[in-house]
C-alpha cells in the first residue's frame, strides 16, 4: 500500500513517520529492516525519547517509507537554519521584522 501523496508532513517527525507506517502498513521490524536501523531505535524515534536524528538517518528513513527527507518538518526546518547561518544579514533583518 502506497502513503498518501503530500508535499509535505505538518506534524513532528515522530507523528510523520507513525502515520506514514500507518498508510503504507509497514511495521517497525520492516521499517528497521528497510532503514538499517534498529526497531527499538525508531519506536524511540517515534515517540519522541531520542532526539531529532541526523539528516542522513531522516533521509534513510524516508526513503524507506517513499518521501524525501525534506518531507519532514525538522529537516526543513535544519535547512532553513544553514541557509541562514550562512547569511548573517538575513538573520538580522527577520529578526528586526519579527519583532
Amino acid at each position: 500500500m502506497a502513503a498518501k501523496k503530500r508535499t509535505y508532513a505538518n506534524e513532528p517527525l515522530g507523528a510523520a513517520i507513525e502515520r506514514l507506517m500507518a498508510e503504507t502498513g509497514i511495521t517497525y521490524r520492516a521499517l528497521a529492516e528497510k532503514t538499517g536501523l534498529s526497531a527499538g531505535y525508531l519506536n524511540h524515534i517515534v515517540h519522541g525519547n531520542r532526539r531529532v536524528p541526523s539528516t542522513a538517518v531522516v533521509t534513510r528513513i524516508g526513503k524507506a517509507l517513499g518521501v524525501k527527507p525534506d518531507y519532514f518538518r525538522e529537516v526543513r526546518v535544519r535547512i532553513i537554519i544553514e541557509k541562514l547561518e550562512e547569511t548573517p544579514a538575513l538573520v538580522d533583518r527577520l529578526y528586526k521584522r519579527l519583532g
